[in-house]
């Protein structure tokens, strides 16, 4: 098991903390909730719970040193996230991987909208939209060597956010909860992780935010294009 899913923080909870007022244990609840929700997804991110398989929760009990309660909480996020799903009397299992065809069809409805929501947001961008979408371009590191979700999760959630904000600043609420509901950005880095790629997305995105702050709306709709054309590339290349 990978070091970065053990719960190191875990043993730290049991005790209360020194000095804490009332609110301490609900904290430590809380921290211990987002620790196993992370290492759970961290599993199913890296195959280690392989797609399609059953989750057994008493093997994630041994296995994270936790009560059933944390892990259930982090498996009915999961199951919002796309990532696990529900189903009667059989419990809980990771979902597919996308199939070609199905990433296919998102490149598909993301070139139609997105290159044209980059394009909007270019023109009705204002100061503080600019200082936002500099910020969140800024936000995230190279990512480290390696294809675990540990060494690119900065990166999964910095694409999905990015791309949240430009159709936000577009004005466009329906493709911003699109964008959001289908959770492209974990299925598409579930089955292809950051590797060799990072430091071109992070290039690519700061080409699109370059446009957009200068008002270039044709600008933002090519960088765009060309941005989800090549994702759609590297994508393709791991079926073959």
């Amino acid at each position: 098991m990978p070091s970065h899913l053990l719960p190191p923080r875990t043993a730290s909870l049991a005790g209360p903390a020194t000095g804490a007022g009332p609110a301490a244990p609900s904290r430590q609840r809380q921290v211990l909730a987002d620790d196993v929700y992370e290492a759970v997804k961290a599993l199913v991110m890296d195959h280690v719970i392989a797609p399609g398989a059953r989750v057994s929760i008493d093997g994630l009990v041994r296995q994270l040193g936790v009560s059933q309660t944390p892990i259930r909480e982090a498996l009915a996020r999961l199951e919002s996230d796309g990532l696990v799903v529900k189903e009667p009397l059989r419990g809980y299992s990771a979902t597919p991987l996308l199939t070609r065809s199905e990433v296919d069809d998102l490149f598909q409805f993301r070139l139609l909208v997105e290159p044209w929501a980059a394009g909007r947001a270019a023109e009705l961008a204002n100061r503080d939209d600019h200082v936002r979408i500099a910020g969140e371009v800024a936000s995230c590191p190279e990512p480290p060597p390696g294809d675990e979700y540990e060494a690119y999760k900065a990166l999964a959630a910095h694409d999905s956010r990015f791309h949240s904000l430009l159709a936000g600043v577009a004005g466009n609420r329906q493709l911003r909860i699109a964008l959001e509901r289908t959770h492209c950005h974990l299925h598409i880095f579930r089955l292809y992780s950051a590797g060799g790629g990072g430091s071109q997305t992070l290039a690519e995105h700061r080409r699109i935010a370059a446009a957009v702050t200068r008002g270039s709306a044709s600008a933002a709709d090519r960088a765009m294009r060309d941005h989800l054309e090549s994702a759609r590339d590297r994508l393709r290349a791991s079926f073959e």
